[in-house]
């Protein structure tokens, strides 16, 4: 059975539990810290798969309501455009 810590909560950088973990020692106190410090949230979906997460940890951790976590910054999703469009710009 797997060690807990080896828990993926980032499934697009492959980002564990322990990294999370790892990032709040160090002295994180919000998602957006945890997300620059391991990149948990800077994948193809930019988090809306791994915020909860992230925000449930740090709660936990902090003494804290997941619900009362500072919003993550987000981006736009990236989308993929073919070369032949920049070869004929």
């Amino acid at each position: 059975m797997a060690n807990n810590d080896d828990k993926i909560i980032c499934r697009c950088e492959d980002i564990t539990e322990a990294e999370v973990l790892r990032a709040i020692e160090q002295g994180t106190a919000t998602a957006d810290e945890v997300k620059r410090l391991t990149r948990a949230g800077m994948g193809h979906c930019q988090g809306r798969t791994c915020r909860r997460l992230v925000n449930q940890i740090l709660a936990r951790k902090l003494g804290q309501n997941p619900e009362d976590q500072k919003p993550v910054t987000q981006r736009s999703p990236l989308q993929p455009i073919s070369l032949k469009i920049l070869a004929d710009s």
